[in-house]
């Protein structure tokens, strides 16, 4: 018990140390600070969601003793919250109904990938929101506050835009920290389980990734998020905030449906590999993958190829 609560403090003080590093101006600390959950998540998995809650309750006193209570309240929410809940989704599991004719490692159901991923996109939305209502409470504030950075930003570093693509990156930058978001949570999530995993201390099976999928009822929250979009004001703002999110999650899905239709060619890897290069250099390509994995939410498009081409059994 004293080890474990020791490895606890430990990550809690590492997680708080690379939020702090911020206030060195070195450039690797925009990475220790989009990194700080790592150590609480992986703590979580390895040894339960209570030492990632205790880690975390050390770093976010910590936090409040340096910065003060704002900067400890933003701490807990965008780091200890978010890596206490997950880790305790992950190692969640309930016993299967047919558990008589399961395998020896398949008596336990574990919760869906899928919805672990709903629940990144939930935090991820809540800390952007929150993040935007503290520049202001309409949607003329938060533009406001948003075009002044920017304009700052350029000015630090010399560039000259013009009006429209200015007004272009202020309708952007909500969507993008909402995707920055869901991306950096969810590559801390699969960091912390990979660590995990090759230390032997991952109390689950490693999940088949390519079968990811989300909730039915996402596509219609998409279609609602679309929709408001075009309302105008602070509601469309959070609309396209949503949607940027919904998107980036779909796009994850649809990374998988990729994965799972390439099993039967022989130059997989270099399909793949194409596929990952298109999307790193051409943005974009990312919303070609997201709508792969709303069409796969609507027709099934896995379920279909596996029905009717079955994978070829891996070579002993």
């Amino acid at each position: 018990m004293i080890a474990t609560i020791s490895i606890a403090l430990a990550a809690g003080f590492a997680s708080a140390l690379m939020f702090a590093s911020i206030t060195s101006g070195a450039a690797i600390s925009l990475l220790l600070i989009n990194l700080a959950p790592l150590p609480l998540m992986v703590v979580g998995l390895a040894w339960g969601p209570l030492s990632a809650a205790v880690g975390g309750i050390a770093a976010t006193v910590v936090i409040a003793f340096l910065f003060g209570l704002p900067y400890c309240i933003a701490f807990a929410m965008v780091n200890v919250l978010p890596a206490w809940w997950l880790a305790h989704l992950v190692l969640l599991a309930r016993q299967r109904e047919d558990v008589a004719m399961a395998g020896p490692d398949e008596k336990l159901e574990w919760y869906p990938v899928g919805r672990v991923l709903i629940w990144i996109l939930v935090f991820a939305t809540i800390i952007t929101v929150t993040m935007l209502l503290t520049m202001g409470t309409d949607a003329a504030a938060i533009q406001s506050t948003i075009r002044k950075g920017w304009v700052e930003l350029l000015e630090a570093t010399g560039l000259a835009l013009n009006d429209s693509t200015l007004d272009t990156l202020v309708v952007m930058a909500p969507m993008g920290a909402e995707m920055a978001a869901v991306a950096m949570l969810t590559l801390n999530l699969w960091l912390a389980a990979k660590i995990a995993a090759t230390s032997g201390r991952l109390h689950r099976p490693w999940p088949d990734l390519k079968s990811i999928a989300l909730p039915t009822m996402t596509i219609a929250a998409l279609f609602a998020a679309v929709v408001c979009c075009f309302s105008g004001g602070l509601l469309a703002i959070l609309a396209q905030v949503l949607t940027a999110g919904l998107s980036i999650a779909y796009a994850m899905t649809g990374f998988a449906v990729l994965h799972t239709l390439t099993l039967a060619m022989k130059s997989r890897a270099l399909w793949l590999g194409c596929a990952y290069a298109i999307v790193a250099g051409f943005a974009w390509a990312l919303l070609a993958v997201a709508l792969l994995g709303v069409a796969d939410a609507v027709f099934g498009l896995r379920q279909r190829y596996l029905r009717g081409r079955p994978p070829p059994l891996p070579k002993s």
